[in-house]
């Protein structure tokens, strides 16, 4: 490996890092980081958009990870899928679109995951 390659390396960890810590601030406290970034307050329904962008920030972070970029894609599908049945059963999410997205995230990441390698 040469020099630029492990540079690039490194700097691909630490992006995936700052993006997995991003992505997990969004699902746990996701109103503070929005204040902290953009100065604004979110709440309602913005809150819920900004877990699942946080999920997929996760996500983002371990596809960029060394390895299979496949996992993160896998992780995404299955964390919003059960984020979004959590939304529907407590009755947050009750649009006609929502189980069948649930469905489709849930079959495509068990397709992804049955066919690794």
């Amino acid at each position: 490996m040469n020099g630029s390659n492990s540079v690039a390396s490194v700097t691909l960890v630490i992006s995936a890092i700052a993006e997995i810590a991003t992505g997990l601030a969004l699902v746990v406290r996701p109103s503070p980081l929005a204040e902290l970034l953009l100065g604004v307050e979110i709440f309602g329904v913005a809150v819920g958009f900004a877990r699942i962008a946080g999920i997929a920030l996760v996500g983002l972070g371990i596809a960029c990870w060394p390895g299979s970029p496949r996992a993160g894609m896998i992780i995404y599908g299955f964390a919003v899928a059960v984020y979004l049945a959590y939304l529907a059963i407590s009755g947050v999410a009750t649009g006609v679109a929502i189980w069948p997205v649930i469905v489709a995230h849930l079959t495509i990441s068990a397709a992804l995951l049955w066919f690794r390698r």
